[in-house]
């Protein structure tokens, strides 16, 4: 079965800490032991694995994506988002994480993120639990 819930975005470009609605799904179905596959069926936005700490370290990633993935080139898409979409093809749509004894296994300062590039917007994750 795959559960979906639903993130709205506010700004162009932000990191938005989804991992507690993920470990939230993890609970609510009783997984003990398995895997956590997150999926995001968009193609101007992405899904990350990173420092949940310092929140420079967000500011820091999409400052540099902005820098290597610039507006200024001639991109032939019409609909004007192209940096969108090449900045989601690098970072990808998806992730697979470990859980034990009902918990997501992340590192001590990691957090699951949603990575928008044209917002702001309401997008929707999708995720599956396998129990093992």
């Amino acid at each position: 079965m795959v559960h979906k819930f639903k993130v709205k975005t506010s700004a162009k470009s932000e990191m938005a800490d989804i991992t507690r609605e993920v470990q939230g799904i993890v609970r609510e179905n009783g997984v003990e032991s398995g895997i956590c596959h997150i999926f995001v069926p968009h193609t101007t936005c992405g899904l990350a694995i990173n420092e949940n700490a310092d929140p420079d370290v967000k500011r820091d990633i999409i400052a540099k994506l902005n820098d290597n993935v610039s507006g200024d080139f001639p991109y032939r898409h019409s609909e004007g988002n192209s940096p969108a979409h090449i900045k989601a093809v690098l970072v990808g749509p998806s992730l697979t994480v470990f859980v034990e004894d009902g918990a997501l296994l992340l590192g001590t300062w990691q957090g699951i993120y949603l990575c928008e590039y044209d917002g702001p917007r309401t997008r929707e994750i999708w995720t599956k639990l396998i129990k093992t």
